[in-house]
């Protein structure tokens, strides 16, 4: 780690690395100009990062940027959750104290979690599933703000040490930072990076990203070999010692150094061909004080602060500071930067001084530092207490200390949402159990450490911690950190052992926390091991665990077979939840309770129940019901035809989970804000809500919402092969192991469409088939009409080629079927049933105005202007496939005019095509023809009959404005807005808003805002 008191090399001299210079020197001016940059800057140990890095950062420092640096510390085999990005932001707060308070203003108590300056860290609910992503995309903005208008330079040192907490938040700020001037440089050993080496894979990760930039330095060649000698020694070193120490260094540049020096002070004799030897020979030459202090700080890990160093040494304060002082004139030790201690100049000297530690010595040194810091712990930083005691202990081994302070480090790294060292921790004191007297596990109650697991019939205050409180603590670590096989190897661990000694509460918990890993695994849906706790749970009174188990089991239903079973699951849960006072599980099963009321018709009373629990989890603070709120009740409210009201809500969702950090909500917000925007004929804002569903931070569900939106836009615009790239995305990120209507159906949807589109008639039949195989149950109703009306068209399509006829009436037999199953309850569903009746007609070869008519009728009030173009087109087509008469061809006209410009403004290829050929048939015009003599007005606004007035409403409409930004605009009320709005729909004869925008673009009535992005809705 560096600072304004840097380490000083042997060498005064900079040698070589022009062209590693010259690539940090590019990204610092990208930089500048506002371009993030991410280096990762590797190369064996002694090779001279360090000195890459302090040269880097004084010439950025000369430039006017902030430079923020942070070391992976290590003690023993242990590292510091988020040391170096603790350490940097503490630099950062110095250098811009009131532009860090500004940009974390509001997120103190979360950012706390890496800078304990900022104030207390929130207390986590139970339940917090998004706790890591909130952190990594909180600081990740934090980053962004402070960096906004300075120039910060984030350097950290030593990545090989780097726990995993740290090595998750790198890759998260490496793949998602757009903004600011900001450069990322990490320094690696990579000499180090052994196979199982766990920056392996990171680093191979971000080798794939285009944006991180790999340094790798070499060893130095034999004229910079000179150089640096002739700096070191202060004069133009012989020929044959330049030849001598190049060969036995193989030019790396700390080797050089010690050979240098060794070589100059006269004991190059005394050498071996030993480079641990060489390393060694330097201490060994120290005076017996000196090399104990050397040994001490060798065990204390990467830096050990003065006061901690003196109750370790146990020496008087001048022979202290006296094998202090001869340490650091040797070059062996140095003064931290960071704080009042002492560290190794360079870590492969202390590497071989602790290698060359007797077991027995270790184990005595960590029993002292232990002592000294469990006599007083102010010695060390607070942030670090905890961590560094655990670890003295474990090294000590001392198994009655080592597993309570383990415990206390465990609790620490959850509080930090460091999952993996949590996990590690649970582990270590899990190893340790049965080491430890009965008497001091007796003295353990699980309410210091096990948070995450229910009491299950005792009191957590009284009742002494047990090794299963221990598993259930590692077995959810595991999963929020992402290591779910280690997760479940736990949990099936546990089950074992309950077999053994039933306990059907804590049983049932752990099946439940089974079920989310077989489905997180892929390994199957989790309804087995869901049904497995609720038989569990099953006539035991009332606890959290079983409103949970069964919570849980009403969401599963939901999304997979909604239905009365379903229904009473869930209110059972918020009965049982009200009554063991558990308010986030309640919250949550009420949730889920509106949406499967909405499912089986009560639609008002279901929306009321989610808009109350949305208010009330906002009041409460429950951020992840507040986030599935904003998911499900739009979801809900799309599903049943109220498409703006969804987007309204889906627009305010996202502010709101982006500034809670929950980036997979905010993943699914997007998604379903994409659906919408379809629907409602904004399908360039829906392309863009779609592609922001799948940031690559996400996971994978969130990802395949936006794939499979991208799909449908993309068939509907008839670009096939994008439809079935888009699809194979979304089946990717799906998978086959948990399939769940709401995904299955819209992707069999896509993959009909585009069979047939391509001439696959019986490969589109078959995407149906297996569709309707496992029925379209109660709640599938917004999936399962638009599939049965698309297959329906297909066939309707296909009416009277000979090679479609066998299998036929079968098929639609089938639809016809599987509509009477589908409810009705709602306009957009009545509507598809109408449309549905009408297509099945098309089908069997009638045209049938009246019944195109009523399906024009349905679709109008709805506002989704694609489907009432759509239906408009088959009226047309009815209306000239029926003997048409003037008036009927002149309705026609009109209508496929309409639907023209609907499907030229939304792209719609396929519809725009089909009403050209059509009019083409028919010989109709789709622009009206001006006859010599008409002179006609000259404003072709003034065509249409509108006033001034109404002119410069439908200039705001056509640019997407609302009621309330048209009255803004114009200085009226949004009332009198909208008695305008309904006055230009009349006159223009259209349904909404949306068409009434297309019908402008298309006609060109507002050239001069040619260059206004228009939007259809």
């Amino acid at each position: 780690m560096l600072d304004g008191v840097e380490t000083k090399s042997v060498s005064p001299v900079f040698v070589g690395r022009v062209s590693e210079f010259d690539t940090l020197n590019d990204a610092l001016a990208r930089a500048d100009a506002g371009e993030p940059q991410a280096l990762l800057v590797g190369g064996e140990a002694g090779v001279g990062k360090t000195r890459l890095l302090e040269e880097f950062a004084a010439a950025a420092r000369r430039r006017g940027a902030i430079v923020a640096l942070g070391g992976c510390v290590e003690i023993g085999a242990d590292g510091l959750p988020f040391a170096p990005f603790s350490t940097a932001l503490r630099h950062l707060r110095r250098e811009l104290p009131g532009q860090l308070a500004a940009a974390s203003s509001g997120q103190e108590d979360e950012l706390a979690r890496l800078l304990p300056e900022l104030g207390p860290a929130a207390r986590e609910p139970r339940r917090d599933e998004q706790g890591v992503a909130r952190l990594f995309e909180l600081t990740a903005r934090l980053l962004e703000r402070v960096a906004a208008d300075h120039t910060v330079v984030l350097a950290l040192e030593d990545l090989h040490w780097a726990d995993a907490s740290t090595r998750h938040l790198l890759t998260y700020l490496l793949r998602t930072l757009r903004t600011g001037r900001l450069v990322v440089l990490a320094t690696y050993r990579s000499d180090d990076i052994h196979r199982r080496h766990p920056l392996r894979p990171l680093l191979a990760e971000l080798d794939r990203l285009r944006t991180v930039r790999r340094v790798e330095l070499g060893r130095f060649n034999r004229d910079e070999v000179h150089r640096q000698i002739a700096g070191i020694i202060d004069r133009q070193p012989d020929p044959q010692l330049v030849d001598d120490i190049f060969g036995r260094s193989d030019g790396n540049a700390f080797f050089v150094e010690e050979l240098a020096v060794a070589a100059d002070e006269g004991c190059c004799a005394g050498l071996t061909d030993s480079l641990r030897d060489l390393l060694l020979v330097r201490v060994e030459s120290l005076p017996e004080s000196a090399q104990s202090v050397a040994r001490i700080v060798a065990e204390g890990g990467s830096t050990v602060e003065d006061r901690l160093l003196a109750a370790v040494a146990r020496l008087t304060e001048d022979d202290l500071i006296e094998a202090l002082r001869a340490g650091v004139h040797a070059g062996i030790l140095s003064p931290a930067p960071e704080r009042d201690g002492y560290r190794f100049r360079h870590s492969l000297v202390r590497e071989a001084v602790s290698d060359d530690l007797l077991p027995g010595e270790r184990s005595r040194l960590n029993r002292r530092y232990a002592e000294a810091l469990e006599a007083d712990p102010t010695l060390v930083p607070a942030d670090e207490r905890v961590t560094r005691l655990a670890t003295y202990w474990y090294h000590a081994h001392d198994a009655a200390k080592a597993l309570p302070t383990v415990l206390d480090a465990s609790v620490e790294a959850r509080r930090r949402h460091a999952y993996s060292e949590q996990l590690r921790l649970l582990e270590r004191a899990m190893e340790l159990w049965d080491a430890v007297p009965d008497t001091v596990r007796a003295t353990l109650r699980p309410v210091d450490y096990a948070e995450v697991y229910p009491p299950c019939g005792c009191d957590p205050r009284t009742t002494p911690l047990r090794y299963l409180d221990l598993m259930a603590e590692a077995a959810v670590a595991g999963r929020r950190c992402g290591e779910r096989e280690r997760a479940l190897k736990i949990t099936k661990r546990a089950l074992r052992l309950l077999d053994e000694d039933p306990d059907p509460l804590r049983a049932a918990w752990f099946w439940e926390q089974r079920s989310r890993l077989t489905q997180a695994l892929a390994r199957g849906d989790g309804w087995a091991e869901l049904a497995t706790a609720q038989d569990l749970v099953r006539g035991l009174p009332p606890s959290e665990v079983h409103a949970e188990v069964l919570a849980s089991a009403a969401s599963w239903s939901m999304l997979h077979r909604p239905g009365p079973e379903a229904m009473a699951a869930a209110e059972s849960a918020v009965e049982y939840a009200r009554m063991v006072g558990a308010q986030d599980i309640e919250l949550n099963a009420r949730l889920t309770l509106g949406g499967l009321m909405v499912d089986a018709g009560d639609i008002e009373t279901g929306l009321a129940e989610m808009y109350e629990v949305k208010d009330r989890a906002t009041e409460l603070g429950v951020d992840m019901v507040v986030a599935r709120a904003h998911v499900n009740l739009p979801s809900v409210l799309e599903g049943v035809g109220r498409s703006e009201e969804a987007a309204r809500l889906l627009q305010e969702g996202v502010h709101v989970t982006r500034r809670l950090g929950l980036l997979d909500s905010e993943g699914w917000v997007w998604g379903n804000l994409a659906e919408c925007l379809h629907s409602l004929g904004r399908w360039d804002e829906a392309a863009r809500a779609a592609a922001n569903a799948q940031r690559l931070e996400q996971s994978a569900k969130p990802r395949a919402g936006g794939s499979m939106r991208l799909a449908c836009l993309a068939y509907d615009r008839g670009d096939l092969a994008e439809a079935a790239r888009r699809l194979a995305d979304a089946r990717t990120f799906f998978g086959t192991h948990d399939p769940m209507p709401q995904y299955a159906l819209p992707m069999k949807w896509v993959a009909l469409g585009v069979a047939a589109a391509e001439g696959r008639l019986q490969d589109a039949r078959a995407e149906l088939l297996d569709a309707l195989g496992t029925g379209l149950p109660p709640g599938t109703q917004r999936y399962g009409w638009p599939l049965l009306l698309a297959a329906t068209t297909v066939e309707a399509d296909a009416h009277g080629e000979a090679a479609a006829e066998p299998g036929r009436p079968e098929i639609l037999q089938r639809i016809r079927r599987a509509a009477k199953s589908l409810t009705t309850g709602v306009p957009v569903w009545h509507a598809y049933d109408v449309w549905l009746r009408a297509e099945l007609l098309r089908a069997e070869g009638r045209f049938v105005p009246d019944e195109w008519s009523a399906a024009v009728e349905a679709v109008e009030p709805l506002g989704r202007p694609y489907d009432l173009a759509r239906v408009r087109y088959r009226l047309a087509e009815a209306l000239l496939s029926s003997g048409a008469g003037d008036d009927e061809r002149a309705r026609a006209t009109e209508l496929l005019r309409l639907v023209d410009a609907v499907a030229d403004h939304l792209g719609a290829a396929p519809l725009a095509r089909s009403a050209t050929l059509l009019a083409q048939r028919a010989r109709l015009a789709l622009v009206p023809a001006v006859r010599g003599g008409d002179r006609g007005p000259a404003d072709p606004v003034e065509a249409l009959g509108l006033t001034s007035r109404e002119r410069d409403v439908l200039r705001l409409v056509a640019a997407g404005h609302t009621n309330r930004r048209i009255a803004e605009e114009l200085f009226i009320s949004p009332k009198t807005a909208s008695v305008h709005v309904s006055n230009i729909l009349a006159k223009m004869g259209v349904s909404g808003r949306g068409e009434a925008a297309a019908v402008a673009h298309r006609l060109g009535l507002f050239p001069a805002e040619s260059g206004e992005r228009l939007a259809a809705g």
